[in-house]
């Protein structure tokens, strides 16, 4: 179908019948509200990246929402593509800083409307030109972070051709305004900034204090209005009054930097009503704020609340704030009864395994013991989940915080790093080139580029050794930008001494070598700088913590993160999104579709995803040590061995990269005792060979049915087949004749004999045992002899196959239990074999492209396909829009002829015999996995007979569309198309 066919189609798909006209779907017009899968920063960030020009009429604009734009417009500049910016001056909205930063973009004109005094220019609208057609999207979204993402905003999305009404009307309008609009000049932006005023100067609304991430209405400066919990706050309180009726007298809670840990303890010991209070901490510089704060909540005299330390020696207190230092000391600590405070809480609880805090903990009894921590994960041996009876009562994470609003929301930037002799810094870059003139010069046009909220910097710059942090302060300082290197040699008084620096604007960057992961309350920093490779994701999150804060006059946080060819520069994605499930796939997924948080964003330049993705291709398992440290820190969180179902629940490692993690294909015991060298169990090889076919082929939870009859028969002799079934039904599953026979043939091990065998050791059922698993007998399901026997044996393997089969059941929640495969999930070539209840599992290499059967018929297409496969597999499949692909066959086949025959029959009459299902993945990088796209169609007519020249040859081969019925998420889209 031709484009000027596929836009009248469009037209009756949006305004008569989107069943009926399903071809052109990507030019339909449509509603963007910013749900929750779609929004407008991603329809923006889609249409530029495809576009030949754009023009955006906005009236509004923010910095923060500029700060993307930028990082979009990097990429847009080095293809030459152009583009205009229509603004105004209407009610003064925009700040005169917006202008400043308009102003810098190098492919952009600028404009500003200034509206007559009778009326204004409240436009929104954003017009992208893609040669035969344009996209325009107008409605309620302004150029605002909010607006762009969280906002309740109702947009249109309007697709039309160069020469329809649509597009003649709003490009005619657009130049009608921009004629009467004023140039952006230095001039321009001097002269509004002189007489610029604040548009929310004069609101009669009480000012808003705010106190970490509580706010609070004040109305006269010396009184604090009644504080209460945020919502995650008395979620956690609610959470340790539920430890306290359970009798537990110790907990942990884990909140992340600037989340209000400090009241969030106030609150519950004002609940709490102790007689006698105790807070510890290691720092004195925390004590005076914490005990302000707890008197806000608590209230009462002051004289209730003191400060025990070096300096003050308040310990009569019914409130006591003493450090670790002073109440460790004998004649200090001795002072007191060992039940002298019924409730302590322990500030930076992951600092509780040292000696001086083992010896407090030790010493008294409270009633109830708190521990407080952002970061509860440590390298070393001391286990501070035992300190706390291994009771998490709640967990505040980052990513939680950020959806919340409970911090300051960041505008992340991934860049290459500096390039020294035409090769981007690495490891094994020497020093000297890491602090010569150019890196800086490079970094500060970075860092002006894109800037920082609000009018004065305050900048915090991480680098990877001593020598290089005085250097990169000294070349700062000498560029104009004073700036001072902070190492573990400075004392914490100079510490503080330059942070006051930073804050009176003497300074405008500390250089710092990890010093400031944590402990440091920097609130006012705005912009941070990354000039160092990423070793660990926790320490990432700990310096990206420094700056979130919320503060005055700070709208959002600046982070530019210079990436080079460092060996671990694929855990950022890790720590921006949390994402711990250890699959290269789950990186891949964060770098390529850059997910808001809040209003928080995250974009890497083209350049820096293709560094992230060339480390994560050179290694086969790229996260085997965080594999093992998260197994450790689980094994400490919970006080004993973690099984599969541990890592699931705990939101960690998923199942399949425990897996991959051996050198060869196994199972939860092979991984206990091969890669963490912990004490598995010893199973004999029938128990090994069952183990290895349920972690192996069900604990991927890709279809239920299997795991929910093995979990039965553990517990039950026999399972009548009705009744299974009518269970199945209740609860959504499938449970058709089909299904059930598939489910069958798979705990049997037919499934996995091929229908000729030649060696039976080399089939996967030798592999997996080579007798049945379950057997229906007289109607009802029940357990083999062999393995009922096994399943009785002291070994520990009961527990290891119950464990795979529940945490297969877990995994099964992420996929639709009514359908045999869910849509933008992923699956190998054997996993649909199963999923389509096929009688025999094929080999993958024997699928290739396509296979029919059973008729059924997946299409598995490799998008991008590697420049040295053979010329006889290298087919131009191709996505002709997000519903429709264009596809071939295998050489060698010619239509009407032999498998063509079958394969497309009833296609032609408009009643195939067949049903197609189409999986995509972008290259062979990405494994075994394709996306499922959904089920398709064959389009009526798109059948055509070609012929390919290889090695001077001319081959037949039949090329074909397909139809989705579902269109292709855009994110992945568009990530294919462009490259």
């Amino acid at each position: 179908m031709n484009k000027i066919n596929e836009m009248k189609a469009a037209v009756l798909n949006s305004f008569l019948d989107k069943e009926k006209y399903q071809d052109s779907a990507t030019y339909a017009a449509r509603l963007i509200a910013n749900e929750r899968q779609e929004n407008m920063h991603d329809q923006l960030k889609y249409e530029l990246q495809s576009c030949q020009s754009f023009t955006f009429a906005v009236a509004f604009v923010t910095e923060g929402a500029l700060l993307d734009l930028k990082v979009w417009l990097q990429d847009l500049a080095h293809q030459g593509i152009q583009g205009r910016i229509l603004t105004s001056t209407y009610q003064n909205f925009n700040h005169p800083k917006v202008f400043t930063e308009l102003a810098k973009l190098p492919n952009v004109e600028v404009r500003i409307y200034q509206p007559p005094k009778q009326g204004g220019f409240h436009a929104k609208g954003y017009l992208f030109d893609h040669g035969d057609y344009q996209v325009a999207m107008i409605g309620s979204s302004n150029l605002t972070e909010r607006a762009l993402t969280i906002n309740k905003e109702w947009n249109l999305r309007v697709t039309s051709h160069e020469n329809g009404q649509l597009t003649s009307d709003l490009a005619q309008q657009i130049e009608t305004d921009w004629e009467k609009a004023t140039p952006l000049t230095a001039e321009w932006i001097a002269e509004y900034r002189r007489t610029w005023v604040s548009p929310f100067r004069d609101t009669k609304r009480a000012k808003i204090a705010q106190i970490g991430d509580l706010v609070a209405e004040n109305v006269e400066a010396e009184k604090y209005a009644t504080i209460r919990p945020n919502q995650m706050q008395a979620e956690a309180l609610h959470q340790l009054q539920e430890s306290r009726l359970a009798m537990k007298h110790k907990a942990l809670v884990i909140s992340a930097t600037g989340t209000g840990k400090t009241y969030l303890g106030a609150f519950d010991v004002a609940a709490y009503k102790p007689k006698r209070f105790l807070f510890i901490v290691h720092r004195e510089q925390i004590l005076q704020k914490a005990l302000e704060s707890f008197h806000q909540v608590i209230g009462g005299s002051r004289d209730n609340f003191g400060i025990w330390s070096g300096n003050h020696k308040q310990n009569q207190a019914r409130y006591l704030f003493a450090t670790i230092q002073t109440i460790s000391k004998e004649a200090n600590l001795y002072q007191f009864a060992r039940e002298e405070f019924d409730y302590i809480l322990v500030d930076e609880a992951h600092r509780a395994g040292a000696q001086s805090y083992q010896k407090v903990l030790a010493y008294f009894q409270p009633h109830f013991l708190l521990g407080m921590t952002a970061t509860p994960e440590r390298s070393d041996d001391e286990n501070i989940y035992e300190l706390f009876d291994y009771n998490v009562a709640y967990e505040i994470r980052l990513q939680d915080a950020l959806n919340e609003d409970m911090l300051a929301p960041f505008h992340y930037v991934g860049l290459k790093d500096y390039e020294y002799q035409g090769e981007i810094v690495d490891d094994q870059t020497p020093l000297a080139h890491l602090v010569s003139e150019e890196r800086v010069d490079y970094v500060l046009e970075q860092s002006r580029y894109y800037g920082h909220a609000g009018e004065k910097l305050y900048g915090l710059v991480f680098v990877s050794r001593k020598e290089e942090a005085q250097k990169i302060a000294e070349l700062l300082t000498q560029k104009g930008y004073p700036a001072q290197s902070l190492t573990g040699a400075d004392s914490q008084e100079a510490r503080l001494a330059a942070i006051a620096k930073l804050e009176r604007g003497e300074l405008a960057y500390l250089v710092t070598v990890d010093i400031f992961n944590e402990g440091i309350d920097i609130p006012f920093i705005n912009q941070v700088i990354m000039m160092r490779q990423t070793q660990s994701a926790i320490v990432f999150v700990q310096q990206l913590g420094r700056g979130l804060r919320k503060a005055k006059g700070k709208d959002y946080l600046t982070v530019i993160d210079f990436i080079g060819n460092y060996k671990n520069n694929y855990l950022i994605p890790v720590a921006l999104t949390g994402d711990n499930s250890r699959t290269k796939d789950g990186v891949r997924e964060k770098v390529n579709l850059e997910p808001t948080q809040g209003i928080s964003t995250i974009n890497f330049t083209q350049v820096a995803k293709d560094l992230i993705f060339k480390q994560l291709e050179k290694q086969r398992n790229p996260f085997k040590q965080e594999i093992i440290d998260d197994f450790h820190e689980l094994k400490r969180r919970l006080g004993r061995i973690p099984l599969m179902t541990d890592f699931i629940k705990n939101n960690m490692v998923e199942p399949q990269a425990l897996l991959d993690s051996l050198s060869k294909r196994g199972n939860y015991n092979d991984f206990l005792q091969k890669i963490v060298k912990e004490e598995g169990v010893k199973l004999g090889e029938y128990e090994n060979k069952v183990l290895d076919f349920l972690t192996q082929e069900l604990s991927n939870g890709k279809r239920a049915q299997e795991l929910l009859l093995l979990k039965k028969l553990l517990s039950h002799k026999k399972v009548a087949k009705k009744d299974f079934a009518e269970q199945l039904q209740k609860q959504g599953y499938l449970a058709d004749e089909a299904t059930l026979s598939s489910v069958e043939r798979v705990l049997n091990l037919d499934f996995y004999t091929p229908m000729t065998i030649k060696d039976l050791t080399k089939t996967q059922r030798y592999r997996y045992g080579n007798e049945p698993f379950v057997e229906l007998v007289a109607g009802d399901y029940q357990l083999t002899p062999t393995l009922r026997q096994a399943l009785k044996s002291d070994s520990g393997f009961w527990k290891l196959a119950f464990d795979a089969i529940q945490a297969g059941i877990l995994q099964a929640k992420n996929y639709q239990p009514e359908v045999k495969l869910t849509v933008n999930k992923r699956y190998k070539r054997t996993d649909v074999c199963r999923l389509l209840n096929w009688e025999r599992q094929i080999s993958g290499q024997n699928i290739g492209g396509y296979y029919l059967e059973n008729q059924t018929c997946p299409i598995f297409v490799t998008y991008h396909k590697n420049e040295d496969i053979s010329e006889t597999i290298k087919y131009e499949d191709e996505f002709l829009s997000n519903t429709v692909m264009h596809c071939y066959t295998k050489n060698n086949r010619t239509l009407g002829k032999g498998e063509t025959n079958k394969m497309f029959a009833g296609v032609s009459d408009g009643a195939p015999s067949n049903r197609y299902y189409l999986f995509v993945k972008e290259s062979d990088a990405e494994g075994k996995d394709f996306l499922y796209l959904g089920e398709c169609e064959v389009v009526k007519d798109s059948l055509r007979q070609e012929y390919r020249t290889i090695k001077g040859k001319q081959h037949p081969i039949v090329s074909y569309d397909v139809r989705l019925q579902t269109p292709v998420q855009q994110g992945f889209y568009h990530n294919l198309i462009q490259k």
